[in-house]
């Protein structure tokens, strides 16, 4: 990704030396994924807390506030399934597509196919910062405990190479952020909590199959995971939003993303 493209996301080069490193690599993988997806416009979710004022465009007198279905989105039928919200709602979504497929070429597991489809669901959908974690909660009561462990933890290995595995330390990271970047203390321990434990290799795999895959020219399908997702995703008979679920209001959130309250 071009540098000065980069900056340009984030607000320029004040704004990111702002950042603390966390933010800064979450950045660097949201402008990514976005230059990926260039046809789709998605609003941001960001504050400043009132430190900045919000430039919302005019509304016309009289206008009530967004509440239900926007119009310039998709509409979702009334029980959606994960195969319509990456139709509606997160299409094309090359890049969770692309390390998906990668991780379907490898012969991996089809639980761990899934978290490489899935790895950066909460970026795309809810808040890309601590994205691994959002993830991780918005599929949990739908899948195997493996998978949305693996994609909360590859929040934190990502930023620490296992070169006997054949992971090196993106090198993305060093020219956009520094030889000294470093991530928080939270998420040090995070990782290496990780490392000990019997899924580390899932949640590796994602970290493998997350790096390789933002080809702008490669083009592949949903149609492909149709199978793995029916067999290890357990599609709620209400529809994601509406089975009251302990995430069900996160998916209600990405079905209605303008309401005002």
């Amino acid at each position: 990704m071009d540098r000065r493209k980069f900056l340009a996301s984030v607000g320029g080069a004040s704004a990111l030396a702002a950042m603390s490193s966390m933010e800064k690599a979450d950045a660097l993988e949201y402008a990514m994924t976005e230059e990926l997806d260039a046809r789709i416009v998605r609003p941001g979710i960001c504050t400043t807390y009132g430190k900045e004022p919000m430039n919302a465009p005019k509304a016309k007198e009289g206008a009530k506030f967004m509440m239900g279905h926007d119009p310039r989105l998709p509409l979702m039928s009334d029980k959606p399934t994960l195969v319509e919200f990456f139709e509606k709602r997160f299409a094309p979504a090359n890049h969770l597509l692309q390390s998906g497929a990668l991780a379907l070429k490898a012969g991996l597991p089809e639980k761990t196919v899934l978290a490489c489809l899935l790895h950066d669901i909460g970026g795309a959908t809810v808040m890309r910062s601590d994205h691994g974690y959002w993830g991780a909660q918005l599929i949990e009561p739908y899948v195997d405990e493996e998978v949305s462990w693996a994609i909360r933890h590859h929040q934190a290995l990502r930023y620490f190479a296992d070169e006997e595995v054949g992971y090196s330390y993106p090198e993305a990271y060093i020219r956009y952020f520094g030889e000294d970047f470093s991530p928080e203390p939270y998420i040090h321990e995070a990782a290496e909590y990780a490392k000990n434990h019997k899924w580390y290799m899932t949640a590796r795999q994602i970290c493998i199959n997350d790096v390789y895959s933002f080809d702008p020219n490669a083009v592949v399908s949903l149609d492909m995971f149709t199978g793995i997702i029916d067999r290890n995703f357990r599609q709620p008979e209400e529809g994601l939003g509406y089975d009251d679920s302990p995430s069900a209001h996160m998916w209600r959130t990405v079905i209605f993303p303008n309401n005002f309250l």
